[in-house]
């Protein structure tokens, strides 16, 4: 079974120069294997597609349920110089909300 990302956390997200950060906070602290073990760096990666032209790399926060991502060529050269609408990577957490992740019905 799917289910948004949306569903098991919530984001935050900004940037530095032309990198992404965007934190994923779990909503309750049993969803946090579920975050480990779906929300690859390689699955956000393959979500943003193009629009990240650099590595993504993934640390693990468990003391706060959390995982941070870092997306980086991310922003079109960074906030002062991209023509970007979103030139600070505000818009990146809420669009991760929409991967759908494979849950089982325990955690869903």
């Amino acid at each position: 079974m799917k289910a948004p990302l949306a569903h098991f956390a919530h984001t935050r997200s900004g940037d530095k120069g032309d990198t992404v950060n965007i934190g994923v906070i779990a909503w309750r602290p049993e969803d946090y294997a579920l975050l480990l073990r779906e929300l690859t760096a390689e699955k956000v990666h393959s979500f943003f597609g193009s629009r990240v032209r650099g590595p993504v790399v993934r640390y693990e926060l468990p003391n706060v349920h959390a995982l941070n991502f870092v997306l980086q060529g991310a922003l079109g050269g960074g906030g002062t110089v991209t023509l970007r609408l979103d030139a600070q990577g505000k818009t990146f957490g809420a669009a991760l909300l929409r991967l759908e992740i494979e849950t089982d019905t325990a955690s869903s």
